[in-house]
């Protein structure tokens, strides 16, 4: 009896118990408050439920001895303090329809699952009502005290879990929980961007600091967003994102994105909102790579913040314990919207690279080292002098002498018209190393990486040849079958329309097995096998798939580097102008093939600092 699973062994009938209210508090807190920043989220959203215009958050210690957040909302009356202890005891819905949802919060689980594994303390006061507070400690409930306060809600939360101190174990140091505490604080300011928000340490006495303050934007809600995300993300993201503003069956797509060139090493930077909510959802993390897909290496992440807003009908947001996912009636409707409203905007931009690009080129310029210090003549120049500075500024300067055009190819003015100088890219001068395009501008100059731009001009062109004619599908001799799990062929047949438009085509060959007739002529010869399950395996991780699509433009990509301009060849002047004009005609030609970027603007007033001439 020894190998006998121990429920065999044990014959007798368990007992079914109702667990007392504190235990039922506690497992659900376990659900609902998973460390510090849970706790901070589940208030703040309390406030802005409220209808709170200024949110202030004192934490202690990463949040493990204090949580405090004070609000100017509307307050609770003295009567209402116990009730909204209670579990599922909620004024945002009234349950006749789930889905009918305006709110961040409508479960009623917070307050009582806070005060289970906490010393939980509110302090209300209601417009034209007394002051009242209550306190909680692990679950006991103490009577309501009359109290002295403004309008507004203050709910003061202290040694969290000291009610279950085996949760304590799995927090971690007191700076990672207050970074994540200042991650969720930033994600709800964005949400909300006419409340101001204030984040403070309180952990030292007397020596409060401020990690996180955003004031109330003012203006539309584009400019207050902007404004509310050049606080947060900084001035960079600001300057460098393209705004969306999409519309699709009842979804309203806004927000901003960053151009191509303006990318991450990770994705730390990308914000999803549904109705002002914060979630973190594969849907949209699918899309938006699908976006950025022809501009981006695997290794680099876009920087977003997007906001879908619909009818609450249209999205189930109870489908999380901390409601950090969220469900679409329609879910290709919002993958489609986000795709397209993203690529939409990139192309907008047209050939923009950004301004971190021009940044990054001029730190990396530093004077080369010299004995001593140089010496300026500072009297007025001889006329031999004179003559020499004013021919060195002629259109041709570089006939002078040999030394000054070594490795240029000069460019005359008399060929070039003055007007181009006004044009976006300027008018072609020179070509440096036989790879570099330098352009004057108006303003400035431009340097072009000749090969890089055309790579990304032919691919573009490409792309337009093969939407217009389609993909060309190689009909395969013999059908190769793939055997499948039911789940995975059915998975699979429901996008065969999607793939046969890529020339991919496939049919069940009964059971799980599915057969493949025709593969993608531009992949040569292909292992069906393996194309399709790998297919699969993005099917099931984001719920669509960009593996046929990735590999096609792969090919094209190949096309366009052979088929480009080459490094080391010699370019005439009315070849480097039409490269340029194709450039600013060009959508995305800011960027080629890899996210790298094809040309640097520097500003003459950048260089004139570069010599000291200001």
């Amino acid at each position: 009896m020894k190998d006998t699973p121990p429920n065999i062994r044990d014959r007798s009938t368990p007992v079914i118990r109702q667990l007392d209210e504190a235990a039922v508090n506690r497992i659900a807190a376990g659900e609902v408050v998973e460390r510090p920043a849970s706790a901070v989220k589940e208030l703040v959203e309390n406030a802005l439920d409220a209808g709170a215009t200024r949110i202030e958050i004192d934490i202690a210690a990463g949040g493990k001895t204090l949580i405090r957040v004070r609000d100017d909302g509307c307050g609770m009356s003295p009567e209402q303090l116990p009730l909204a202890l209670a579990r599922h005891a909620t004024s945002k819905i009234d349950g006749s329809d789930l889905l009918d949802i305006h709110s961040f919060g409508f479960r009623g689980e917070a307050l009582p699952s806070l005060g289970a594994v906490g010393r939980l303390n509110i302090t209300t006061r209601a417009e034209g009502q007394d002051g009242a507070m209550i306190r909680v400690d692990g679950g006991d409930m103490a009577p309501v005290k009359p109290a002295a306060c403004n309008r507004g809600t203050t709910v003061e939360l202290r040694d969290l879990f000291f009610a279950t101190p085996a949760r304590l174990k799995f927090l971690r140091s007191d700076r990672a929980e207050m970074q994540a505490i200042s991650d969720t604080v930033k994600r709800l300011a964005m949400a909300e961007p006419f409340v101001s928000f204030v984040l403070r340490d309180v952990t030292t006495e007397g020596k409060e600091r401020v990690s996180f303050r955003a004031d109330a934007e003012t203006g539309d809600l584009f400019d207050a967003l902007k404004g509310r995300l050049r606080q947060i993300l900084g001035r960079e993201f600001s300057e460098n994102a393209v705004p969306l503003d999409a519309e699709r069956e009842g979804l309203h797509l806004t927000g901003f994105a960053a151009l191509p060139t303006y990318s991450r090493g990770s994705a730390v930077a990308q914000y999803f909102f549904v109705n002002g909510r914060p979630v973190r959802d594969k849907l949209f993390i699918g899309a938006m790579r699908g976006a950025y897909a022809d501009f981006l290496s695997r290794d680099r992440h876009p920087s977003v913040a997007l906001f879908i807003d619909c009818d609450p009908h249209l999205v189930d947001v109870n489908v999380h314990p901390a409601k950090s996912e969220v469900r679409f009636r329609d879910p290709g409707l919002a993958r489609g919207l986000i795709i397209s409203g993203l690529r939409h905007a990139l192309a907008e931009a047209g050939h923009r690279a950004s301004t971190t690009v021009a940044g990054a080129t001029l730190g990396a310029m530093r004077p080369e080292p010299v004995g001593q210090p140089r010496i300026y003549q500072m009297d007025r120049p001889s006329l031999l002098a004179r003559e020499a500075s004013f021919a060195a500024q002629a259109p041709g300067f570089s006939e002078m002498t040999e030394s000054y055009s070594a490795r240029v190819e000069p460019v005359r003015t008399d060929d070039t018209p003055q007007e181009l100088e006004e044009r976006p890219l300027g008018a072609a001068r020179a070509q440096v190393h036989e790879n570099y395009i330098i352009a004057q501008t108006g303003t400035g100059i431009v340097i072009v990486d000749q090969h890089a731009a055309h790579e990304r001009l032919v691919y573009e062109r490409l792309k337009t040849q093969m939407a217009d004619t389609g993909v060309a599908a190689q009909a395969l001799l013999i059908p190769e079958i793939v055997e499948l799990s039911d789940i995975d062929a059915a998975l699979l047949l429901e996008h065969s329309e999607a793939l046969h438009d890529l020339g991919l085509t496939i049919e069940p060959f009964g059971g799980g097995a599915v057969a493949v007739r025709e593969t993608p002529a531009i992949l040569g010869e292909v292992n069906a096998e393996a194309l399709i399950r790998d297919i699969l395996d993005e099917l099931h991780d984001l719920g669509q798939s960009g593996q046929l699509r990735e590999r096609i433009d792969a090919i094209l990509s190949r096309v366009a580097c052979h088929g480009s301009i080459r490094s080391g060849r010699r370019m005439q002047a009315e070849e480097m102008n039409a490269l340029l004009r194709e450039m600013e005609a060009t959508p995305h030609s800011g960027q080629c093939n890899h996210g790298r970027p094809t040309y640097v603007e520097l500003k003459l007033s950048d260089i004139e600092r570069l010599f000291g001439r200001t």
